[in-house]
């Protein structure tokens, strides 16, 4: 699909009030908390820094609780701040997913259906985030094992289907912990840049440095200490 445009399914939404992005912890141009919004929109200045060519953005937490899901939301919409780009949120964390949660879509034909289904279109399954120029692509049911669908062919061939949206549209993928499981450095390999996500107070210089050293070094864009959600 080369014509840019959004696949919107099962219909569009209507848009998130600022109200409601607030109690879900979501930056929204008029919030009063301009820090957060300050550090997600310098964020992503230094992404969009590394060039073109680079729209698949791997999130990925230290551990559970680094809140990795927090920030890939929120860079996403700091994306979407900028009316000449859009963005895809997919949630690949099938044992604990959490953007269908905050976005309160239909968790139904997911991400863990899609790598389950040779026939399913990887775009039809895209859903109204209810923020302009964002797009969702819930985990779906969650499962106990992911890292043999991240393995698949079809996971490689959805990424290509969504680079295939444009050089407008970037790409960021909510990652399982790095520590406990292969499933982020599958992804990593997947990906065009890797953002490590630590939580402030909470991971360790070594577990930081031993989860960064997953990584292709040329990847690696460096680490976010978060102290949000």
């Amino acid at each position: 699909m080369n014509d840019h445009s959004f696949v919107r399914t099962p219909g569009p939404r209507p848009a998130l009030t600022p109200a409601q992005m607030q109690e879900r912890a979501l930056i929204h141009r008029s919030s009063s908390a301009r820090p957060e919004v300050d550090a997600f929109r310098e964020l992503r200045t230094r992404l969009l820094a590394i060039g073109p060519g680079h729209p698949v953005v791997l999130v990925a937490p230290v551990s559970a609780g680094s809140g990795a899901s927090y920030v890939a939301r929120n860079l996403a919409i700091a994306i979407a701040f900028d009316e000449r780009r859009r963005a895809v949120l997919v949630d690949c964390d099938l044992r604990h997913p959490a953007q269908q949660a905050v976005f309160q879509v239909d968790p139904g034909n997911g991400l863990v259906d899609y790598l389950g289904d040779t026939h399913a279109d990887p775009l039809s399954l895209l859903r109204d985030s209810g923020i302009a120029r964002l797009q969702l692509l819930p985990a779906g049911t969650p499962r106990e094992s992911s890292a043999e669908y991240f393995s698949t062919p079809r996971m490689r061939q959805l990424l290509d289907a969504l680079r295939g949206l444009g050089p407008e549209c970037h790409v960021f993928l909510d990652s399982p912990p790095v520590r406990g499981a292969p499933d982020a450095r599958i992804l990593s390999d997947l990906a065009d840049v890797v953002v490590l996500v630590a939580g402030y107070g909470r991971d360790t210089p070594e577990a930081i440095a031993q989860a960064a050293a997953n990584f292709d070094p040329g990847k690696f864009a460096g680490v976010v200490f978060n102290e949000g959600v």
